[in-house]
């Protein structure tokens, strides 16, 4: 497929998505609508991530400025959220857990209404016009390099991705969540840029999805330790404060020890540089 309209499909069809997204989601502000309208985003923005590497003008930045404004309107509810369907499942085996799911009930509900007059209060007008404008560049772009300056981008995103992965640390949470966040926007780049790759597995798809999620996993047991910590409660409850913090720890190490004996799995979705194979051409 010509690299051209590979750029121009993945544009109108993740904008497209976007805005169905963002109406859904102003019309009936629920978990499921937040978290469609997050993943919509973070694929727009990704989409625009590896335009700058091909179109430099300052007006992609504006765009992707705006893109992760949508993001911070709602990423505290998720966390909460995606805290609150964890402990409903575990609540049955972890009674200690009832005191939580109380307080992130009462702070869902702040959010909600919170993040909904964000959502709703949002002009995305100037959005709209940028997008527009940029659908118009990508259409006037050369042809000649368009596909080696793709392959560029997805070569340097992976690149960022080795990097944080050389520079983690087992005991530093923080370092396995700026590969989390290197893996996400690769993982995206990969689905735009795919096409242009003989023999691709599809089935890199789940097992990068997989990879991101057993992160993912990690940044959900550290949330919940510090929203744990920060909490204000009565003196009397301090043993069931305590009970909390000593289950979360637990899950965050089997967490972090189940993402460790694995982690190595991330060499066999790019080639470790441009002069290499593909791991699936080997």
């Amino acid at each position: 497929m010509e690299t051209k309209l590979i750029l121009l499909e993945a544009l109108d069809g993740r904008w497209k998505k976007f805005r169905a997204e963002l109406k859904n989601c102003r019309e009936e502000f629920s978990e499921e609508a937040v978290h469609d309208l997050r993943v919509a985003t973070r694929r727009l923005l990704a989409l625009f991530d590896l335009l700058r590497h091909i179109i430099h003008h300052n007006r992609i930045q504006k765009i992707r400025r705006d893109l992760k404004d949508h993001l911070n309107d709602l990423n505290e509810l998720r966390d909460v959220q995606v805290l609150l369907a964890d402990v409903s499942e575990e609540l049955h085996e972890t009674p200690a857990l009832k005191f939580f799911q109380e307080h992130l009930v009462e702070e869902e509900k702040r959010l909600m209404r919170h993040a909904r007059k964000l959502v709703k209060a949002r002009d995305d007008k100037s959005l709209k016009k940028r997008v527009e404008k940029m659908r118009d560049m990508v259409q006037e772009l050369p042809d000649a390099t368009l596909s080696m300056q793709v392959m560029s981008a997805a070569d340097d995103a992976f690149a960022r991705v080795l990097h944080a992965y050389s520079a983690m640390d087992a005991e530093n949470v923080a370092s396995i969540h700026k590969l989390r966040v290197a893996f996400k926007r690769f993982r995206y780049t990969v689905e735009i840029v795919h096409p242009l790759l003989e023999a691709f597995p599809s089935a890199n798809f789940e097992s990068m999805h997989g990879y991101q999620s057993r992160m993912g996993d990690i940044q959900d047991m550290e949330v919940a330790l510090q929203r744990v910590a920060d909490m204000e409660i009565d003196p009397a409850a301090e043993p069931d404060l305590k009970a909390m913090y000593v289950y979360y720890a637990a899950r965050l190490r089997a967490a972090v020890l189940k993402f460790l004996e694995d982690k190595g799995e991330v060499y066999v979705f790019w080639r470790n540089s441009p002069d290499q194979s593909f791991p699936w051409e080997k």
